[in-house]
């Protein structure tokens, strides 16, 4: 036993000896793994080729593998969607580091894309989809999600509505499909479309949506694609995704941008000095007690209103796991003060994201909530139409406590009140009222997605999902203020609120299955979703400004609520892998027209051949993409102003109107217009596109042919007196036409270990025309819209059958030989020796062209990018210039006006509103952001590190002469100007 035992020690001594021997001759490798934007790619799988030896890389992208006797041995990085990285290592006695960079595949073929109702990949598209994801956003100080993606698609115009914070934009893609109904894309957030009405207290509903929650847009563009979603989808669908959690290690990641904003520009008016000498020139005309009105100071009113301006954006999110269960729960909070004084958002939002695999991965469920609330300051915009039009020669304080002590035009009664005619004090009017809105919204969804264990072909899909917006707020005019309203009741105080909400149900079945031995694939689905909306506003009394009552609310306005209920299907045959075929249907039933018209069927069909795979494209290897679609669909539209248009409803009346019994007044009730007749909206879209792609991916695009015919259009057209209830009623009374063409193209120009450039570029050709906007199809049938300053009731744009919508109807101006135009005089365009009818279409507000290029070039750790914009052929009138622009602007009893600085050129002496002179040119270029960003990787215990510098609205080109030449209307009438934005950011994570 004792000898046994003896050789068992011996040889475990051995073996310990050797091992300590082998272990001090063993050596390892190290290192990281990261993208062509120098980021971690986290899960990457490093392997010893030969061996089964490997590791896996944590969230920093870092791997470390042991155990290597001394050698050369060859690593290999893998990762989807990029390409395999193998390099050649020497190990010793110790731990070598070795870092990978990993370029990127083209895998953008197999990329998934959010559609309506589930996804689909890339290459299986057979609709125009285009998708956008985070990696491509626009940076810098963007407040309202549709600014990430200004462009960035083709056929997609964004235009911002003004530079008031949070102020959002208007979004038309192809040219929107309709005249009198909204003209707006569907917005679906995390399976929850929303309402396109407003939200009281907040310039734009957008505005409560944290841009920095949001990982992808998905743009619908052609009823192929959107004919899903049926109702309201005429004008195209954009899917927002937000960001899911993740079950890998625990992350925190930090980030602020801080931005300073101030105007670039003033709206052109006259110096102190130049309207001195207008005013005692000859052409001016004015008595000598008008010219005695002038004054002694130079006060540049503009300059008084407007500040530097700063903004604080600061957001914090955590991912993980619990158990499995991963999350994303992210806090933000935004500051940002308007250019304009006074003005200011303040901005608080909390998203959280659960996502879990439940019964063996058989169903998974994905929770999401959004909740944001919103405390704006409006300052009175009031003050940038007085700016520009007060007297600049007049000082700014009266030099008295009259007034809240600001000098004021006063009466020729001597009683020293205001005049009720003349502007008030632009800076009294910010500092003298106080407007103040609140906001709270909860958006938020669950889906679930069960796949049947007997049957793994069947899915079953439900989404439950909600939007609730609460509006409230209030406007103070202090007693002191110089207003008409505050000389009666002294001062005022008015409180608004709203509540909207809506909440959806979808469910779907699909089966998706492939059939090898016939090489066809299939993919059904069949669905029904369900939409209530509610709508309520509360009335107020209105007090004055030491609550005194002034007038009684308008009697209880009562719940708005309607419902659209559809059925939908949905189905997608691909043979051979080059041959697709989608069809879709859906059937929406809409509570706001009548039984015998509520339903809106809209179908659509299309078809994608991948030509690629054909034997003679295959063989072109510089070829690595090219795909015909073609495409045909119905969509619906029913946004208009009434709830029910086809019902009578009567309305309770205001107190002007109420009606005394004894000693009670009690509100009235008014009849409503309405049409028992009305119907959907319909537009039809055909679509015929070629995608391409050379080089491996390198390069690719798409162009694509449309053609959408709107028919029944919901107008508010006059009607026959007597014949009615109002003058004005809702019907489907014409039709119109737009067709154009998308182009796009995106290129990696240069990719090596060190250097990445990619550029992109589109470009969109869009027509828009009115075919008939008469009941009785009378091609002679004008509508006069567009309301201009300078009159009651004066419009400056025409709808005519033939013709673009909203073109200006103006005369035809006549120069002198020096090139000024002549006061009043114009070209006599029917030869009838008079002009006074011979006004004509002029030119119209929407660009025929508009393109956006972008590019991201990196070196090493450091990234530039910038955006740029271009319309052409969009022409604005300038009614800043034409309101005032004469001679006549100065002869006011008891006051002088500023006038527009036109008037040294133009010399009028009376208005021209009509004049096809103040129809100017708009098309621009403007570089919408400049980005300058430095990676610094690992820092300081932190995992990555990135600072940024950016520029917002870095310049525009235009010969536009007004304040801004983007404007959506196409009438310039003091709009608040879009501000230049320096800001600098930090992003951090650990």
């Amino acid at each position: 036993m004792r000898k046994n035992y003896s050789k068992k020690y011996v040889l475990l001594c051995a073996f310990l000896m050797l091992s300590v021997f082998a272990f001090a001759q063993t050596g390892g490798i190290k290192g990281k793994v990261i993208d062509e934007t120098n980021l971690p790619v986290p899960g990457s799988s490093v392997t010893i080729d030969g061996t089964s030896l490997g590791a896996t890389t944590d969230p920093n992208g870092d791997y470390v593998i042991t155990g290597l006797k001394a050698g050369n041995y060859t690593v290999s990085v893998k990762f989807l969607g990029y390409n395999t990285a193998t390099k050649t290592v020497t190990v010793g006695n110790s731990v070598v580091t070795v870092d990978f960079a990993l370029k990127a595949q083209n895998t953008a073929l197999n990329e998934v894309v959010v559609v309506g109702y589930g996804t689909q990949r890339k290459k299986d598209l057979t609709g125009s989809v285009v998708s956008v994801t985070s990696k491509d956003f626009n940076q810098g100080p963007l407040t309202t999600p549709e600014a990430l993606i200004t462009g960035k698609v083709s056929g997609v115009e964004i235009t911002s509505n003004s530079g008031a914070p949070g102020a959002g934009s208007t979004i038309r893609i192809r040219g929107g499909a309709s005249i009198s109904a909204s003209n707006d894309p569907l917005i679906v957030i995390d399976n929850v479309p929303v309402s396109n009405s407003g939200i009281a207290g907040i310039d734009n509903a957008l505005a409560t949506i944290n841009p920095n929650d949001i990982e992808s847009f998905t743009v619908l563009k052609d009823a192929s694609a959107t004919a899903i979603y049926g109702s309201r989808a005429s004008n195209g669908v954009i899917i927002i995704t937000t960001k899911k959690g993740r079950s890998d290690k625990f992350t925190v990641n930090l980030s602020t941008l801080n931005s300073l904003a101030k105007i670039t520009k003033e709206a052109p008016s006259l110096t102190a000095d130049e309207f001195r000498q207008v005013t005692s020139s000859s052409e001016a005309g004015l008595t000598p007690a008008q010219q005695g009105l002038v004054g002694a100071a130079s006060t540049d009113w503009q300059k008084l209103i407007y500040r530097t301006a700063f903004t604080t954006d600061n957001n914090v999110s955590f991912t993980g796991g619990i158990k499995g269960l991963p999350y994303r729960l992210s806090i933000g909070y935004l500051d940002q003060d308007g250019v304009l004084k006074g003005d200011n958002l303040k901005r608080t939002t909390a998203a959280l994201n659960l996502n879990h695999n439940f019964l063996r991965e058989s169903l998974k469920l994905d929770f999401n909530i959004k909740e944001t609330y919103t405390d704006r300051r409006f300052a009175n915009q009031g003050a940038i139409g007085a700016a520009v039009n007060f007297d600049p020669t007049q000082p700014v304080y009266s030099g008295n406590d009259k007034y809240g002590g600001y000098f004021e035009w006063l009466d020729a009664s001597g009683n020293g009140n205001p005049s009720t005619l003349a502007p008030r004090n632009p800076l009294g009017l910010l500092n003298q009222q106080v407007g103040n809105g609140y906001t709270t919204r909860t958006l938020g969804s669950i889906s679930a997605n069960y796949t049947f264990p007997f049957l793994k072909e069947l899915q079953f899909n439900a989404t439950f999902g909600g939007d609730i917006t609460d509006g409230m707020g209030n406007t103070f005019i202090p007693a002191t203020a110089a207003s008409n309203f505050n000389q009666t009741y002294k001062g005022l105080y008015s409180q608004y609120f709203s509540e909207n909400y809506t909440y959806n149900n979808d469910y779907y079945l699909r089966y998706v299955k492939d059939f090898k031995s016939i090489k066809s694939h299939l993919d059904f689905q069949v669905g029904y979703s369900y939409q209530y909306f509610h709508f309520y506003t509360k009335p107020y009394d209105t007090y004055a400004a030491d609550k005194t009552h002034v007038t009684s609310a308008a009697g209880n306005i009562f719940p708005g609520q309607y419902y659209i209920e559809s059925p939908f299907g949905r189905l997608v045959f691909t043979f051979d892998d080059k041959y697709i075929l989608t069809a879709t249907i859906r059937d929406d039933r809409s509570s706001r027209f009548s039984d015998l018209r509520r339903n809106g069927y809209f179908p659509s069909a299309s078809f994608a051949w991948r030509l690629k795979e054909e034997p003679f494209f295959k063989a072109m290897t510089s070829l690595s993409d090219l795909k015909f679609r073609v495409g045909y669909g119905v969509t619906g539209q029913q946004d208009i102003g009434p709830l029910f248009p086809y019902l009578a409803v009567y309305d309770p009346s205001n107190i002007s109107a109420q009606y005394q019994f004894g000693g009670a007044f009690i509100n009235t009730l008014r009849a409503d217009a309405y049409n028992t007749l009305i119907k959907w909206e319909q537009t039809a879209t055909t679509n015929v596109a070629f995608d391409y792609g050379f080089l491996n991916g390198k390069i690719n695009g798409s162009i694509e042919y449309y053609y959408k015919k709107t028919k029944d259009l919901l107008f508010d057209t006059p009607v026959a007196d007597g014949t009615n209830l109002t003058n004005h009623v809702y019907a489907n009374i014409g039709n119109l036409h737009t067709q154009g063409v998308d182009f796009n193209i995106n290129a990696k120009v240069i990719t090596t270990d060190k250097l990445n450039w990619n550029i992109g570029y589109n470009v969109s050709f869009n027509k828009i025309v009115v075919d008939n906007i008469s009941a009785t199809k009378d091609p002679n049938q004008v509508i006069a819209v567009g309301g201009i300053p300078g009159g009651v009731g004066n419009t400056i744009q025409l709808l005519k059958a033939g013709y673009t919508p909203y073109q200006f109807y103006v005369y035809q101006q006549v120069y002198g030989q020096n090139g000024m135009p002549l006061n009043g005089v114009y070209v006599d365009r029917n030869g009838n020796g008079s002009t006074v009818d011979d006004k004509y279409l002029y030119k119209h507000p929407n660009p025929t062209v508009f393109m956006g290029f972008n590019s991201n070039l990196q070196y090493g750790k450091w990234n530039l990018g910038f955006t740029l914009r271009a319309n052409i052929d969009n022409y604005v009138y300038n009614a800043v210039q034409a309101s005032n622009g004469a001679y006549a602007g100065l002869k006011f009893q008891g006051y002088l006006n500023n006038l527009p600085n036109s008037i040294l050129k133009t010399g009028f002496s009376n208005y021209q509103l009509y004049s096809d002179y103040y129809v100017e040119n708009a098309s621009f270029l403007r570089m919408d952001n400049a980005n300058l960003t430095y990676n610094f990787g690992r820092l300081a215990g932190l995992n990555n590190l990135r600072a940024t510098f950016n520029v917002q609205n870095v310049f525009v080109v235009t010969k536009y002469t007004g304040l801004d030449p983007e404007i959506s209307s196409g009438i310039d009438n003091n709009i608040y100007p879009r501000p230049r934005v320096f800001s600098l950011g930090l992003n951090a994570s650990f």
